[in-house]
């Protein structure tokens, strides 16, 4: 299982603090980290490659930079869901 931590609220150490508690979770994520960091709120994430193994690094951001997003699951029925979808 993957490892999520961040907080809100500013802080001038805001990218030391989370890289501090994204540390203290290595365990939960050993195959990548990520963090974002923006006036009032600070996000970490930890990744452990299970099914998507080459691109899924994270925070996410939508397309247009305004949402960020740390997801932690797998979505196993994500090819019959895109079917749908699409």
């Amino acid at each position: 299982m993957c490892g999520i931590c961040g907080f809100t609220g500013y802080r001038q150490d805001q990218k030391t603090v989370i890289e501090r508690m994204m540390k203290a979770i290595a365990h939960r994520g050993p195959d990548s980290e990520g963090s974002f960091c923006r006036e009032k709120i600070t996000l970490g994430f930890r990744r452990l490659s299970i099914i998507d193994l080459e691109d899924g690094q994270q925070p996410m951001e939508s397309a247009d930079g305004n949402l960020h997003i740390v997801f932690n699951g797998e979505i196993y029925d994500y090819k019959e869901l895109r079917e749908e979808l699409e």
